[in-house]
């Protein structure tokens, strides 16, 4: 296996390079990556420090600096170090650069801005987390997404990843002894989306779920009859309410949350 020693340097909270970093890294098979996170790096003095500790583990460097003296410094350093400096933004902001017919402000962080968008974001945060698994039916005509799914379908984690890019969220489990409450059958505003998933997924997830809570692994929560018939009547009730629906058997959370927000934007663009 190959060893990289990865260095992320960014001069506000590094988010949007370690998504980057992650992104690329995922192509790769057999690597260790040892990571090494430099957030907020604005003065030349904390540079320098990072620059003792690249040279003591060469590797690839990756850097988000608006700053043109820090990323000269940051530069000419590598080079003489013979390792590879990118600044994957560099050819967006170019690009951005000739269409707009500006500069870029080189203002680190300015994504971050205590905005509008930002406060709909912790509040939708907040309406997600009090409306999980059921709670809060009254209010389910202000979200913007109810999800319904079977226990352990990925609602919970979807809603919270939905919620952090700006979407009021909530969900509720089907039950077959146990009727969602009217209140799911006559909304009028929010998107209801089912996720519904493999029987045989389903049954790998609970049993790893009992297993980590030190409860019986053989219940009626992971009988193959019970749970074939549980998936069964949840997909039943999202097509008798003609309901979007999701498979996610194979999709990570973020998959999801994304076809999700796609079903969202198209519902909304039919009825501007």
């Amino acid at each position: 296996m190959m060893r990289l020693h990865l260095h992320l340097l960014s001069d506000s909270t590094g988010e949007t390079l370690e998504n980057i970093a992650k992104a690329a890294l995922a192509q790769y098979d057999d690597v260790e990556t040892i990571r090494h996170f430099w957030p907020m790096v604005r003065t030349e003095t904390h540079l320098e420090r990072i620059l003792q500790e690249i040279a003591q583990n060469p590797g690839l460097v990756i850097y988000t600096l608006v700053n043109s003296t820090t990323r000269r410094i940051l530069e000419q350093r590598c080079r003489a170090l013979g390792l590879p400096a990118v600044a994957p933004l560099d050819p967006v902001n170019d690009a951005l650069s000739a269409m707009l017919g500006q500069q870029a402000k080189a203002r680190p962080g300015r994504q971050h801005v205590l905005d509008a968008a930002y406060f709909a974001r912790v509040d939708a945060i907040q309406f997600t987390i009090a409306h999980d698994d059921g709670i809060g039916a009254e209010d389910w005509e202000e979200a913007d997404v109810v999800l319904a799914g079977v226990s352990r379908s990925s609602k919970t984690p979807t809603s919270i990843y939905l919620a952090n890019r700006g979407y009021k969220t909530a969900n509720i489990p089907i039950v077959v002894e146990s009727p969602p409450p009217a209140a799911l059958f006559s909304l009028k505003n929010p998107l209801v989306v089912g996720l519904t998933t493999s029987a045989d997924r389903l049954i790998q997830v609970r049993r790893n779920r009992l297993l980590s809570l030190n409860q019986a692994p053989e219940t009626d929560y992971v009988d193959a009859d019970a749970v074939q018939r549980e998936v069964a009547f949840a997909r039943r009730m999202f097509a008798d309410n003609g309901w979007s629906v999701i498979d996610v058997t194979r999709r990570s959370i973020e998959e999801t949350a994304a076809a999700v927000i796609a079903l969202v934007q198209q519902r909304d663009a039919l009825c501007v």
